[in-house]
């Protein structure tokens, strides 16, 4: 195996790591207007993932850092097609992250309501933009000879990519409801658990379509792995939510992610962007990689700088592993 192709593995395994991780607390943040009556209640599910939200992010900026440093000319051509797209993620992540901070600086019942708003859409928004730029990865867009993309924005929005965002976004939902009947007692944890048995059947619909539209258009036998595996994970976490297993439903959502971005890489390996114009000015692992020498010095980074930081997040999650309640709630003093 060549060293890109090591590249274009671990860049897949990073944006695993991150829809898993973000991925709960995403659906966490759209779950303060879904699941939540009061402020209370809101307050819990943010405490959820207090903790954690930032340290979730470092998995983007690293997905995103080493696309730049082993496949500049996929960086280049992504983040200039998909200009638009992924500035509106940033700034929701911005908002999102302003909103987490300051949401309790001040008493007034119109700032918090403001900023627990700006955090219900700035998790949705990118939850849905997310599965729109990889179903657009995936299923190929107008790049010409010079690896440039020509299409608009409109053209970023077909029907293919709309059901990736849907996709993403009721699965991260999905997968925020079983984490936060995992976090909390009380009755917010049952009506977490009653929100994702309702919610289970329809993103069951949208993601088997999707997938399955997937591996028609472009997928092997690999990728046809993958996808049972989804389909196998994603009923698993349903039926051990309705027995009370919030545990082995948060993992299994978490292996129903892993397979979606698994099938998805294996049916676009080995392009990392396909052109819809000619098949041959489609990036791929070769003609977009970094130099050999580039990726061997990244190699011997990552080999030593993951395994830390992995084990510093798995720390963090571990001290903040118990269930809170709107009893641990105190009333803000100001």
């Amino acid at each position: 195996m060549e060293l890109h192709d090591v590249w274009f593995v671990l860049i897949a395994v990073l944006w695993t790591g991150y829809f898993f991780l973000e991925g709960f607390d995403f659906g966490v943040g759209v779950l303060t207007r879904l699941l939540a009556r009061n402020r209370p209640e809101r307050r819990v599910l943010i405490n959820t993932i207090g903790p954690v939200w930032d340290g979730n992010e470092v998995w983007l900026l690293s997905a995103g850092g080493a696309t730049f440093a082993a496949f500049p000319e996929w960086y280049a051509t992504l983040f200039s097609g998909f200009y638009l797209p992924l500035l509106l993620i940033l700034v929701c992540l911005i908002v999102r992250g302003v909103g987490f901070e300051y949401r309790a600086k001040r008493p007034e019942e119109k700032w918090q309501r403001n900023w627990e708003w700006a955090i219900f859409w700035c998790s949705l928004i990118p939850a849905f933009l997310w599965g729109v730029a990889f179903g657009n990865i995936v299923h190929g867009v107008k790049i010409d000879r010079n690896f440039e993309y020509v299409g608009g924005l409109g053209d970023l929005f077909n029907p293919y990519a709309l059901l990736g965002g849907a996709v993403t976004l009721t699965l991260f939902t999905l997968h925020g409801a079983v984490f936060t009947a995992l976090k909390t007692v009380g009755d917010i944890r049952t009506r977490a658990r009653t929100l994702a048995l309702r919610l289970g059947p329809v993103t069951v619909v949208l993601a088997l379509g999707f997938l399955v539209w997937t591996q028609l258009h472009s997928g092997d036998v690999a990728s046809l792995v993958a996808l049972v595996v989804a389909a196998v994970a994603l009923l698993g976490a349903l039926g051990a939510i309705w027995r009370v297993r919030e545990g082995w439903a948060f993992a299994l959502s978490g292996a129903t992610i892993a397979a979606v971005v698994a099938m998805l890489f294996l049916s676009l390996f080995p392009n990392v962007m396909p052109s819809t114009l000619d098949a041959d000015w489609s990036l791929t692992v070769t003609n977009a990689s970094s130099s050999p020498y580039t990726l061997k010095i990244m190699t011997w980074c990552a080999v030593i700088a993951a395994p830390l930081v992995m084990l510093y997040q798995a720390w963090t999650y571990w001290v903040f592993r118990k269930r809170i309640g709107t009893q641990h709630i105190a009333e803000a003093a100001h």
